[in-house]
């Protein structure tokens, strides 16, 4: 049996690796159109400074990550994110610690007395009482008051999607958040449930040493595949028996695909053989995300923390901040310190377009405005990604239901990715071993 995984990122790699175990009898091919692995997963080294150019870590609050190193004997590369940056920081106006407990919620300068109690009041605040898909900031302003909504679920949805909270939809992007209404009847209620039953902690963030590409090389050396880097699928078509690959003028016959590239990628790719399913895809929606990192030999600033995050009203141009070097320690190099900034998602998707230098003077600008930063960086990366992030709206579920019941019409035709069930890591892997074990099955009915 031969199988073509088309992606290498950490979706198609996961994906590999489980269907390697599943079935070591297939003949596997992976397609990746950038000349390296890993996908947005990719760290940069700079003078010395390791600059992620998508997504820093994970958390361990979820099991998939952590099964996948620990099954691919890769725990030794593991990586702590260090104590001293749980600390957390929203701008509003200015600068103010993210409040992470009750007592730190109630001396907060982030809300006025009223506000607070609005949010109090969310406990007496009736359950919906119907599954009608609504945004994050409907369900904020419900439940938790307007106050709150614009001020912490705007800076939230802001860090993790690039979005803002009147776009994305709670039962799609926070289904967490939306079971414990319906579940326990308020997020109070549930919160306290649920501590209750698990007395645990929610999680660290972990990542690898010497950056992300250290797990995706690891993993490139556990999965047994024909490797094809720098090699961009232009067509999937049908064959009597299966499917083939148009690649650079030349064509390979497979008896199942796996797509683990962007719904935008995919789409393209699949328009000769199911148009609908094509523009099905194309029309899922994604954020514009732009990433400075600046590097300094010597800098005054503490950079005590995690890094910041920043309301839509905030008068600042980026989204938020990560004090890299303060996370991860190895980011930068002895003494040293690191950061990165983000700019544009739904709030100003203009700034991909920006050129490099002027994110980097609004970045500096940014920066000296919020922390006082005002040195010279002696290292800079600038990376945009004009489709960085899935935007989850309002809709999200039922189409990803059509898309997925429209491509089970195609046997041996498999779609994953952070596209459709989850942005995470976690999720990424998850989604990749559930799509092996069903890949596998089907090649074992042939």
């Amino acid at each position: 049996m031969r199988v073509a995984i088309i992606g290498a990122g950490i979706s198609g790699l996961s994906t590999a690796f489980y269907f390697n175990r599943s079935r070591s009898d297939a003949e596997l091919h992976i397609f990746e159109a950038n000349n390296h692995l890993g996908g947005t997963m990719h760290t940069v080294n700079k003078e010395g400074f390791l600059f992620e150019e998508g997504g820093n870590g994970f958390l361990s609050n979820k099991p998939d990550m952590l099964k996948l190193v620990e099954d691919c004997e890769g725990s030794h590369l593991l990586m702590r994110s260090e104590d001293a940056a749980r600390k957390r920081f929203i701008y509003t106006d200015a600068m103010h610690p993210f409040p992470d407990s009750p007592g730190k919620f109630l001396k907060s300068g982030l809300l006025t007395a009223p506000q607070k109690l609005r949010v109090a009041g969310e406990v007496f605040t009736p359950a919906k009482k119907d599954d009608s898909d609504e945004t994050l900031q409907s369900f904020g302003y419900r439940r938790l008051g307007k106050a709150f909504t614009d001020v912490f679920l705007d800076a939230m949805t802001a860090g993790i999607y690039g979005t803002t909270a009147d776009r994305v939809s709670v039962q799609a992007a926070f289904p967490l958040v939306a079971s414990l209404e319906k579940e326990h009847g308020g997020l109070f209620k549930g919160m306290i449930k649920r501590r209750k039953q698990s007395a645990g902690p929610g999680g660290v963030l972990m990542s690898f040493k010497g950056g992300m590409n250290t797990i995706v090389d690891h993993l490139q050396s556990r999965i047994k595949a024909q490797w094809h880097t720098g090699h961009p699928v232009d067509k999937v078509t049908a064959t009597e028996t299966g499917y083939q690959l148009a690649v650079g003028g030349q064509t390979h016959d497979f008896d199942q695909i796996i797509m683990a590239v962007p719904a935008y990628a995919a789409a393209p790719m699949l328009s000769d053989l199911d148009p609908e399913l094509s523009r099905q895809l194309d029309a899922l929606d994604y954020s514009p995300i732009a990433v400075v990192g600046f590097g300094w030999k010597e800098l005054d600033h503490p950079l005590d923390g995690f890094g910041l995050l920043t309301t839509a009203k905030a008068p600042l141009p980026f989204l938020g901040v990560l004090w890299d070097s303060s996370i991860f320690p190895d980011r930068a190099p002895k003494g040293m310190k690191s950061i990165r900034v983000m700019l544009g998602g739904q709030r100003a998707p203009h700034k991909v377009d920006q050129d490099p230098e002027t994110l980097i003077q609004e970045s500096r600008e940014g920066l000296v405005k919020a922390l006082g930063i005002d040195k010279a960086p002696d290292a800079t990366i600038v990376k945009r990604w004009p489709k960085g992030l899935p935007g989850y709206p309002v809709g999200h579920i039922a189409a990803v239901d059509r898309i997925m019941e429209r491509a089970g019409q195609h046997r041996g035709l498999h779609l994953t990715g952070n596209a459709f069930r989850g942005i995470a890591m976690n999720d990424c892997v998850r989604n990749g071993r559930l799509t092996a074990e069903t890949a596998a099955l089907v090649g074992r009915a042939t």
